[in-house]
Order: structure tokens, then sequence, then C-alpha cells
């Protein structure tokens, strides 16, 4: 197969083809061209359906021959006998298709001979194809959305630097929805199912080249060409970071991800090996992932592991430490020099050391005193707790430690328990780009992401 280098015209389309696009609500290619649009997708856009003359102010094509242009990406939304039969005619002028129809592979012994001919059928016309069973592409670079799943369903995050490969559509949508509503951005989403064509290796190849990918988050089920993996995972894991969550580790979840997209998952000791020698960030699960997105989304990775651990609440700052030193990061004492100017700097009642705590009496300054006086040469990342209940802290705060941040040029992680009115008041943070993690455990997971920890 070609390599990712190969799979521009993906992401640089300037024209899309809607192989089954209808009128009716109820199909799954109304929202794709629904979704096409509220992202402003700038090219052309040919709908193609027999029964119709005209879809949403469209001209619509009875088949891809009668395009006279050539088409960069071909979105086929129709029945799996539907996609073999148009493919056996006359396509000569797609260059790529997004398959998001399910019935191959996935669904037993008749769905793997139809998927055989797919993968013979694209090989004979030079079809680069993502699928079948998937949604495709969310770029908020080039402005495609294939997903046909609507954005009153899954909001769309804006652009960042994270892009996410994922065999599962599933997945794709959850972690779109979830970095949305807390402020994240995506650069790029890639949902290719089945891999009937591209796969994990293809793709991670075209972000390892990509300047609007500085994060390339994998979400595997099944690797196909492990040497290969090896290879391409490395590559782009010295350029930037690559953080995996290897799912189907065990027997059960292998046999759930074989009848999901007929995966065959393979002993996990290979992929955690794999992992390690690519110099690949690999996760837990799927919390410890999405605080991967959320910290990378915002900061890049540090060289040390040394904390510096801020809260308003001796409590809070204990169970930080411990997980920190859980996640084989360290929380060094502070330096005589930082605790002299800190005792000049913080009222009396506060407890100089690391974790170092405010009380319930601090003040918006106190945590900017903290930070400036003892976030030096000495610490690698800073994690800030604020529990809401001081009466005089404000919401100000947070664009107080936005700016220090900002100047330090270290990460400064933030965590903030507590229910509605602690997350109301969060949000000071998120609007300035700053994430925000809700319980020590995640916020440590954040941080040991940041510092290269494996797992």
């Amino acid at each position: 197969m070609s390599t990712g280098e190969n799979l521009d015209f993906f992401f640089k389309p300037e024209s899309i083809a809607l192989i089954g696009a209808s009128p009716n609500p109820e199909k799954l290619s109304y929202t794709i061209l629904e979704s096409l649009r509220e992202i402003g997708f700038g090219g052309k856009i040919y709908a193609v359906n027999p029964g119709y003359r005209e879809i949403e102010g469209l001209k619509c094509y009875a088949s891809v021959e009668e395009i006279e242009d050539e088409i960069d990406i071909a979105v086929f939304a129709v029945p799996a006998t539907a996609v073999l039969e148009i493919l056996r005619g006359t396509v000569e002028n797609i260059k790529g298709a997004v398959i998001v129809s399910s019935g191959f592979r996935e669904t037993g012994e008749e769905g793997k001979g139809m998927e055989a001919e797919l993968k013979s059928l694209l090989k004979e016309k030079n079809i680069r194809a993502i699928g079948p069973n998937c949604l495709g592409i969310y770029d908020t670079v080039s402005k495609v959305d294939t997903f046909f799943i609507g954005s009153d369903k899954i909001e769309r995050p804006p652009r960042n630097g994270i892009s996410v490969l994922t065999q599962s559509g599933s997945f794709a949508a959850m972690i779109m929805d979830e970095l949305a509503n807390e402020g994240m951005g995506v650069a790029r989403v890639i949902s290719y199912g089945n891999k009937a064509d591209i796969d994990e290796n293809d793709c991670l190849e075209f972000l390892a080249a990509d300047e609007a990918t500085k994060v390339a988050v994998l979400y595997i089920e099944s690797v196909g060409d492990g040497r290969k993996f090896l290879d391409v995972a490395s590559r782009c894991a010295r350029k930037k970071p690559v953080v995996a969550l290897k799912v189907g580790k065990r027997e059960t979840g292998a046999k759930a991800a074989s009848s999901h997209t007929g995966a065959v998952s393979g002993m996990y000791e290979a992929y955690e090996a794999a992992f390690r020698k690519a110099g690949i960030i690999e996760v837990a699960g799927y919390e410890e992932l999405k605080d991967a997105c959320k910290v990378l989304s915002r900061y890049p990775p540090v060289r040390g592991k040394r904390v510096l651990i801020i809260t308003d609440g001796g409590g809070i700052g204990i169970s930080i430490a411990d997980a920190c030193e859980d996640a084989g990061l360290e929380v060094p004492g502070l330096p005589p020099e930082a605790v002299s100017r800190l005792k000049g700097s913080l009222p009396a009642f506060a407890a100089v050391r690391n974790p170092m705590d405010l009380t319930g009496n601090v003040r918006d300054e106190h945590y900017l005193a903290a930070l400036r006086e003892a976030f030096g040469d000495g610490y690698d990342i800073a994690i800030v707790s604020l529990l809401w209940g001081p009466p005089l802290l404000s919401e100000g705060v947070a664009e107080k430690i936005k700016e220090f941040a900002e100047n330090s040029g270290k990460p400064v992680i933030i965590c903030s328990p507590g229910g509605k009115f602690p997350r109301k008041m969060t949000s000071a943070f998120t609007v300035n780009g700053i994430p925000v993690f809700y319980s020590p455990e995640s916020a440590v997971r954040a941080a040991a992401v940041l510092c290269g920890r494996k797992k």
C-alpha cells in the first residue's frame, strides 16, 4: 500500500461527492451534507442519487460517471451491496473514498467475502479508502466533516493541535463531544473502521509530517502490520508526542473488538513492548486518554518530573502528593531561599512547604505569590488546586494564573474538585485555555503524561 504521504487529497480536498445523497432527514447522507455545510467546506459538493434531480440546492447526479470533474473524496452512504455495485462500474474520476457503510467484515463470513471484494475493487480502480464501517473525517484545518451524527448530538470542537486516530466511531464521537464541552479543540479526527485499505500506519505517517498536528492520539483495537507500525510510530514520536490507548487487552474485550470491526487484537504484551520501544506514551483507559488530550492541547511535554503543589486545603494537597509518587513523579521540598521569600510574601497562617497550603483565608494574590516565589528552577510542573469555598477567592485568580503560566513557559495544571458551583467557577480557567481537572488523580495523570511517564 502507499504511504501516508499520498493521502493529502483526503485532508486538502477541493471536491467531495456524496453518494446516496438524500433530502430525507432520516438518512445518514442528509446529516453528512449538513455536517459539511456547517463546518464550512469551501470546495465543490456533488450530490449523487439517481432518484433526484436536486437536493438542498445542489444539482443531483444519477451516477459518479456523470460528474466531469475529478473527485478528491467520494463519501459512500449507501448499503454495502450498493458500494460494491458502484465500484464495479466506471469510477475513474475518484481519488479517495470514505465508506461509512457497515455490513462488511464485522458481520461474519458473508461480510468478510464482501470486504475481500471491496479490497480488490479499490486496488483495481486505484482508489484509496477510509473504512468501511466508520465515521470518516472531522477536520478543522480543511473544513471537512463526514460524520453522520449531527452537531445537535455531538458538539464539534474548535481547531487545536490534537489529532485522533481511531477504529471506533463511537470513541471518536465521545472524545470530540467531551473535548468540545470543556473548551478543547482538535486538528483532525480520523475514524477508519475496518481499515480495508487505509490503516493506522498510513494515517500516522501522514500525521507525522502534518504541521497542524502537534500531538497524535491513537485508540487501537488491532494493528495489522506490526513492524511497519513500530517504524512509523517511532518516527512520529521523534517529532511530536504520540499517546495510545490499546483496547481488547483481555479475552472478553478482544472478542468484542472482533465483532465490532473484525479486529484480531493479538497479545497485549506485544503491543505494550512496541509502544515502549517506539516512545509512545501508553495510557490505561479512557479517562486517562481524555486527560492526556486536555493537557497536551495546552502544554508541550517537559523534560523533568518535579512537581510543585499549591492548594487552599491541606487534605487535597496530600492526596495530590500521594498520587504523584504513585505515578513516578517527584514532590521535592522547597529550597530554603524559596521558603524565606514565601514567608515574606504570604500570611503567617500559610503552610510553607511542598505541598503548600494557603488555607481557607487565601486571596487571589496569594496564589500568584506562591507561584512566583516557588516555581523556579527547582520544578517542572505546578499543580494548583483551588477549592472555591474561601470567601476572599474570586474568579479573577484565573486570569492571574494564566498570565503567570504564559510568562513562566512551564505547565500550570488546575485541580478543582466539587460539584455544580465549582464547575461554574472553573469556567474562568477554561475560557482562558487552561485545562481543569476535577480530581487529584486526573490532575496527576495529566502531569505524568507531560513528563512522558508510561501508564
